[in-house]
């Protein structure tokens, strides 16, 4: 795996920081300087971080825990879907579920029934038994129910870790 270098983050504008008016204490190790307003963030200090995140990264996926992966910016959903999907792991790029951590009990029934959906549409007798108005109903629900928690169906637990692309 690749990793990054400094003239890469560099490149990236990953040096860019928050109008200075907006500083969090807790990032005031990590801030190299202040120029026109805006802090200016330590690429070196960045670098050893990501090292950091990397490792404990590769230690959750090599033990076989699942690893969450969080965008929901436009710019970013395909890019994490093309990555993520060969990988195996979970991962949201639509609306986030509420609850999803909290309440994963609930999350869990709406996967169940999103499968039993599934189940119901797949089988003809059933399916064909019904109304037009009652299967188009369930056809939409489950299309919003794949939507939304499709990428996250085989997840049976809690992640180890969740990785947020955008906050």
């Amino acid at each position: 795996m690749s990793r990054a270098s400094y003239q890469e983050l560099l490149e990236a504008g990953v040096h860019f920081g928050h109008l200075t008016r907006k500083l969090n204490p807790n990032m005031a190790p990590f801030i190299f300087i202040e120029k026109e307003g805006i802090h200016v963030i330590d690429l070196n200090k960045t670098l050893v971080k990501l090292e950091e995140s990397a490792k404990a990264l590769h230690h959750i996926a090599k033990s076989g825990r699942k690893i969450l992966f969080v965008s929901t910016k436009k710019q970013a959903k395909g890019i994490v879907e093309r990555l993520v999907k060969p990988l195996g792991m979970p991962y949201v790029t639509e609306r986030w579920p509420g609850g999803m951590l909290t309440n994963f009990h609930t999350i869990r029934k709406s996967i169940k029934k999103m499968s039993n959906l599934d189940k119901m549409s797949k089988d003809d007798t059933t399916f064909s038994s019904l109304s037009k108005k009652e299967r188009l109903t369930i056809v939409r629900q489950k299309g919003k129910l794949e939507k939304n928690l499709g990428s996250i169906s085989d997840m049976t637990r809690l992640p180890a870790a969740i990785f947020v692309i955008d906050i």
